[in-house]
């Protein structure tokens, strides 16, 4: 492995010299600094970036790890807060649970051994004890796009609850009464929180609501409520979806069977990805602010890690914000 050594012995130079090239360019004049630059690129040298952790004592990689990086709404979260790293001089690697606890937790474990800056994290346990565990490893942390009161931190998230009443307040208002929710796994809280919007939107009135659960939020799922959701009698006659992938599979299971949306169906997502509104039918959707979310989150992380004195933890809740498009409209 070709060392500091080697490149300053090529280059003619100290190995201080090398390291100011490669650190504090500025401090080295432009011949010695081409000189230097040239014996790298032949030897091919490569900056032992651990060990220059360990000298000054702190990473320059910040770490987030998400649910599922095939959403799209994730993708908008990691842009957001690669941009706030990348203008604190850091870089970000992003790590995908899938949804999977065990998977989740096997990063979380990979992170602290690595001794990251600091973790941006949307959780697939919220019940504290694996987050806990990883809070002692003493490397700062801030959940994204979810809130954990049983856990010290930081946090940047949208209020879900008024996103699910949001969604069914809608569909009721436009006449419906036969509503279902087709949801994700319950051990995800913003599943949870979106249903309990859903049902407090709807409490003393007439409309009912049936909720489908799914295994996954991906477009799979959808399609597979869609069937299930075909063989319902009575029929609902407009469907709220936990997320825009969920309501994406629906509405390909809909327009494959000749049900038109929104005259037999209605559809509502949630995120309001760039595909919801470029779908067949554009999906009515909850947004959620991907990019602020990320970029905020991160914002907040560089705060807890730039400074000596500790800095109070914020818990940040943005409102999400219904589109409405052509997948509903007034029923009669």
């Amino acid at each position: 492995m070709v060392g500091i050594k080697d490149v300053a012995r090529l280059a003619g130079v100290s190995i201080g010299t090398v390291s100011n090239v490669v650190n504090r360019p500025q401090l080295v004049s432009d011949e010695t600094r081409r000189r230097v630059q040239a014996a790298i690129e032949e030897l091919g040298y490569v900056r032992d970036e651990s060990a220059r952790q360990l000298r000054a004592g702190s990473s320059r990689i910040m770490a987030l790890l998400v649910l599922d990086l095939a959403n799209p709404f994730f993708v908008d979260i990691a842009r957001g807060a690669e941009q706030a790293a990348h203008e604190a001089g850091l870089n970000v690697i992003t790590c995908n649970s899938g949804q999977r606890v065990d998977l989740e937790s096997s990063y979380l474990s990979m992170l602290a051994e690595q001794r990251v800056r600091g973790v941006l994290l949307s959780p697939v346990d919220t019940t504290g004890e694996r987050l806990r565990s990883f809070a002692r490893s003493g490397i700062p942390y801030v959940f994204v796009d979810r809130t954990v009161p049983e856990v010290q931190g930081s946090s940047v998230a949208v209020d879900d609850v008024a996103g699910g009443a949001l969604a069914a307040r809608h569909l009721a208002e436009t006449g419906h009464r036969e509503i279902a929710m087709v949801n994700g796994p319950s051990v995800l809280a913003q599943c949870r929180d979106r249903e309990s919007g859903a049902r407090a939107a709807l409490e003393g009135t007439d409309v009912r609501l049936a909720v489908l659960e799914t295994a996954a939020l991906d477009v799979v799922s959808g399609r597979d409520a869609g069937a299930r959701l075909l063989g319902m009698s009575p029929r609902p006659t407009a469907v709220f979806c936990a997320n825009d992938l969920l309501a994406l599979g629906l509405l390909q299971a809909m327009v494959a069977a000749g049900v038109r949306v929104p005259d037999e169906v209605a559809i509502v997502g949630y995120d309001d990805i760039e595909f919801a509104g470029a779908a067949a039918v554009p999906l009515t959707s909850v947004r959620q602010p991907a990019y602020k979310l990320g970029r905020t989150a991160a914002e907040l992380l560089l705060a807890e890690t730039s400074g000596e004195e500790p800095v109070p933890h914020q818990r940040v809740v943005f409102q999400p914000e219904l589109v409405v498009r052509d997948s509903t409209r007034v029923h009669r």
